[in-house]
């Protein structure tokens, strides 16, 4: 087996792997995506929960203020009893009014953060809501990741062993090209040459459709030595039904 023929074995085995981790690879995606969106609200959560906390917090100094001017008022009211004068008395009542005056605003104030927490809870009950079904989107993401794993570990664990062993066969500055075509073009890092018309030497790199000169494609023939497309790189191949039909004596074609 030559060293063409030898790439074309690991590069059908990696291709046999990446596809089967890429079944995998879209249920993991499917989960990251829902561990997303509930990492998601509970930010949104903990965001809401600090409004409430500091919302609340300043009603009960509007409502700590409500008593307060509530007590003073008391204490006037209690004085205006003991007036000496009408003078007195009425300076106390207007004490009185500007007290009560800056109380409503203190329970105005008090009743529409109240209200604000009131929305933000209604908020918080709906992140919950949705938090939960998102949980149970959640498990089946995480049964199916589970279950696709298991189904593929086996064949992953075999298809492995056989890449090594294939590997081991090639020389490693080969083994090396080789995997950084297959980092930078997947599927594409090997191609097939496609016979256009064989009388007049015109082939094609399966993968970028440029011409080839006749001298590579002979070459890799023979040879099967490592042959690239001097245009996109990869690594050319021949396909059996091609080989044979080449090597087959004129008249016999």
């Amino acid at each position: 087996m030559n060293v063409t023929a030898k790439l074309l074995s690991v590069f059908q085995v990696d291709k046999q792997f990446r596809g089967l981790r890429s079944r995998l690879a879209a249920a993991e995606r499917f989960l990251a995506e829902q561990n997303k969106v509930i990492e998601q609200l509970d930010a949104k959560k903990a965001s809401l929960d600090a409004q409430v906390r500091q919302i609340t917090a300043t009603a009960s100094n509007f409502e700590g203020e409500m008593k307060r001017l509530d007590a003073r008022m008391a204490t006037i009211r209690e004085q205006m009893d003991s007036a000496q004068t009408n003078k007195e008395y009425k300076a106390f009542l207007t004490e009185v009014n500007t007290i009560k005056a800056e109380r409503d605003r203190q329970e105005t104030s008090a009743l529409e953060h109240m209200g604000k927490v009131e929305d933000l809870k209604k908020q918080l009950d709906d992140i919950a809501k949705q938090r939960t079904e998102r949980e149970k989107v959640q498990a089946v993401a995480v049964s199916d990741r589970d279950q696709r794993a298991a189904e593929i570990k086996d064949r992953l664990a075999e298809l492995q062993t056989q890449r090594e062993a294939l590997a081991k066969e090639l020389p490693k500055d080969t083994l090396l090209v080789f995997e950084r075509l297959v980092q930078t073009r997947g599927d594409e890092a090997m191609a097939h040459i496609e016979e256009v018309d064989r009388k007049r030497h015109e082939y094609h790199c399966g993968s970028c459709m440029m011409a080839l000169p006749i001298e590579a494609v002979n070459g890799l023939l023979v040879s099967g030595r490592l042959t690239r497309c001097a245009s996109c790189q990869c690594i050319l191949y021949i396909s059996d039904e091609l080989t044979k039909s080449m090597r087959e004596p004129a008249g016999k074609r």
